[in-house]
């Protein structure tokens, strides 16, 4: 069979089998200490088990542990609030989060068995740069969306002009910019803001004149 003739083939998760000599330990310490929830245990005692970080899912399978075998890497939503967390729970960093000149901001920890497991999320500061100018234009927004919008850019490390820059690109295009733990953000900052109108507010916005003290 050549490789025109390769079937088209889905694949919706893959599923990584690490061994450990105790599975109870390493269930206890993904979960407790990188961040993992529990998805299934199998024995009595357990010699298999499934661990999930978004859809990513870990078989911690009872063996010989080979960690110059393997190292295990994941993207996710925001590596430094993941990285806060684990270094919280004492795990041991191999590398500290940076900025890397693939597209990733990334960090690396290892676990109890040795085994070295890397976390980052996209960054899209690599490449050329693109020379611009930027001009003024009469904007005025609402102003608990001005203020979630300027803790978002600070949340995000963006300029404000940058942040509103990237949500319009990505309008443009009809998608989202933002991440499921960004968005989970967001939605702390509409209460902390008071955001009680929903995503088509705009077209009923009034502005009423400011009311003068008697």
């Amino acid at each position: 069979m050549s490789a025109t003739d390769r079937p088209t083939v889905d694949c919706e998760f893959h599923h990584t089998g690490v061994p450990v000599t105790d599975v109870a330990a390493a269930v206890q310490f993904y979960t407790a200490k990188l961040g993992f929830g529990l998805a299934f245990t199998w024995g009595e005692p357990v010699t298999l088990a499934g661990v999930i970080l978004g859809r990513a899912q870990i078989f911690l399978e009872l063996g010989t542990p080979n960690p110059s075998g393997c190292h295990l890497y994941f993207v996710v939503g925001d590596a430094d609030e993941l990285y806060e967390f684990q270094t919280g729970a004492g795990v041991e960093v191999v590398a500290p989060p940076g900025d890397r000149p693939y597209g990733l901001r990334d960090y690396r920890v290892r676990d109890l068995h040795g085994y070295e497991l890397g976390f980052g999320h996209y960054i899209y500061t690599v490449g050329d740069p693109i020379p611009i100018e930027r001009v003024g234009v009469p904007v005025r927004l609402e102003r608990r969306l001005a203020a979630l919008l300027a803790d978002l850019a600070e949340h995000k490390r963006m300029s404000l002009s940058s942040c509103l820059e990237e949500i319009l690109l990505h309008t443009n295009d009809g998608v989202g910019p933002h991440t499921e733990s960004q968005l989970r953000r967001i939605a702390l900052l509409k209460e902390k803001h008071g955001i009680d109108y929903d995503t088509h507010a705009s077209y009923r916005f009034r502005e009423d004149p400011p009311s003068r003290a008697p």
